[in-house]
């Protein structure tokens, strides 16, 4: 059974301050304690720093006059932002439910086979181990993306090097060298997103032929479009037109297509967030954003692609080219 003191962290998190130094170790133990409890508190905590970055970005998009912009003010409405964030987050806005529905659906099977005992317990326990590491990523990606102390942000950066040299040993060149050129934009998406960055990564792979195969219009100029979005009607931006593959009634055909146009690689991620965050046919996508397989199912089922195989390519990128 899971000791007293472990079921209470997720307890003690949902009253402590979500961006306060002192508690960010708290926050990760939380996420790494696996229990129900614990993992509900961090999801929580997880929601209010999501509020509080919203509330963060209306503030520098409103217009600021001279009595107000100072240090002093801009401390103090920052304070007021984090209190009312935990105060939403509190009441919810669905967000820490979601990741705890999402994290769980993984669960399934290993509870039908160890049953519904304790959690820490037989076959359940390497189970919510790996919803708590998962939580524990999402954690640390959105501590850095909403501005957490600059230890954090450290040791977050020392992990990543020292796991990258391991990681990337066993994989091809092209594959080391497109995630290098890649990965932070990829990664500003995830913390956008709630989608892992390598799954994005393996999106872009397999519409991009590893870049090999980048949308480039008649004329030579390339799109920086990376994930094979197309200018519909109410694009407003840059558009190429160029010759793709569409797969209809399951047979493939050539055509003309208008593609969307960016600046920058960075922008092509950033309008790959947008549209799956707030276009409502990609919901179920971002509800299983934990499961590479469940991710790429929900991508075709929701007909990002004509292509009848584009689920089994993109997993397999995923779990093979870019595992580790």
């Amino acid at each position: 059974m899971a000791s007293q003191n472990t079921s209470n962290v997720g307890n003690d998190l949902s009253r402590k301050f979500a961006l306060d130094v002192k508690d960010m170790g708290s926050l990760r133990q939380g996420a790494r304690a696996g229990t129900p409890e614990a993992l509900k508190g961090a999801a929580t905590q997880f929601e209010a720093m999501f509020v509080n970055m919203m509330l963060k970005t209306m503030r520098e998009a409103s217009p600021q006059d001279s009595l107000t912009n100072s240090d002093q003010t801009k401390m103090f409405t920052g304070m007021q932002d984090q209190q009312t964030a935990q105060s939403i987050a509190k009441k919810g806005i669905g967000l820490a439910d979601m990741l705890v529905r999402q994290l769980g659906q993984n669960d399934k099977q290993a509870l039908a086979v160890g049953g519904a005992g304790d959690p820490t317990d037989g076959a359940n326990a390497g189970s919510f181990a790996g919803m708590a590491s998962l939580m524990d990523a999402k954690l640390q990606k959105a501590i850095a993306a909403a501005g957490g102390n600059a230890a954090a942000k450290a040791e977050a950066t020392a992990e990543a090097k020292t796991a990258a040299p391991a990681r990337r040993g066993s994989q091809a060149p092209h594959v080391v060298s497109f995630q290098e050129k890649l990965s932070s934009h990829a990664d500003e998406a995830s913390a956008a997103t709630g989608i892992p960055a390598k799954f994005m990564l393996g999106q872009a792979a397999l519409e991009s032929g590893w870049g090999k195969r980048e949308i480039k219009g008649r004329d030579g100029t390339n799109s920086n479009n990376l994930f094979g979005i197309k200018a519909t009607a109410d694009w407003k931006g840059k558009v190429v037109e160029a010759t793709t593959t569409e797969y209809v009634n399951g047979k493939a055909q050539t055509k003309v297509e208008r593609f969307r146009a960016y600046d920058s690689y960075a922008d092509s991620f950033k309008d790959y967030a947008r549209l799956i965050t707030s276009n409502p046919r990609y919901e179920k996508v971002l509800a299983s954003a934990g499961d590479a397989s469940a991710f790429a199912q929900g991508l075709q089922k929701a007909g990002y692609a004509t292509d009848p195989q584009y689920a089994n390519k993109l997993t397999s990128i995923i779990k093979r080219s870019l595992a580790g």
